[in-house]
């Protein structure tokens, strides 16, 4: 389901010069206080630092970011969406909106309801697990 979701989000903005990845990258942007270094945004997106420097580098040759002067570090520049970032940001979340609506047309609130719930409990779960090392969950036989 999440490659589904990546694909049907990449169609979705494609046209926009975007994809899933750059788009995720924009919504912390738009979605944070005050502008954000790259390690930062990385940590918030649970994504590696260098993934979201990649994403970052590409956005700022295509005009989508710009960087800015960093008050509390010298070389952890801050990354801040260009005109050209915001407008897509914006048209990217319209278009979001609309295909939800018509994604989710007719589904019970209680399925929603149930389904969040699960979700929730399966992430809280993961929080709190510790997976076993892999030489005790598949243990080796010996060879005759």
């Amino acid at each position: 389901m999440n490659g589904d979701l990546l694909a049907a989000g990449d169609a979705l903005v494609g046209d926009l010069g975007l994809t899933s990845a750059r788009w995720q990258v924009l919504g912390a942007i738009a979605l944070s206080a005050a502008p954000l270094p790259v390690a930062h945004i990385a940590r918030n997106m649970g994504l590696t630092r260098q993934a979201v420097q990649r994403l970052v580098d590409d956005m700022r040759t295509e005009g989508f970011v710009r960087l800015a002067p960093n008050p509390h570090h010298r070389r952890a520049m801050l990354v801040v969406a260009t005109e050209r970032g915001e407008a897509a940001y914006r048209t990217a979340i319209e278009r979001q909106e609309r295909w939800a609506d018509d994604l989710t047309a007719g589904l019970s609130p209680e399925g929603f309801e149930a389904a969040s719930a699960l979700l929730r409990e399966m992430q809280r779960r993961l929080d709190t697990a510790q997976p076993a090392p892999a030489a005790r969950r598949h243990p080796q036989t010996q060879g005759a």
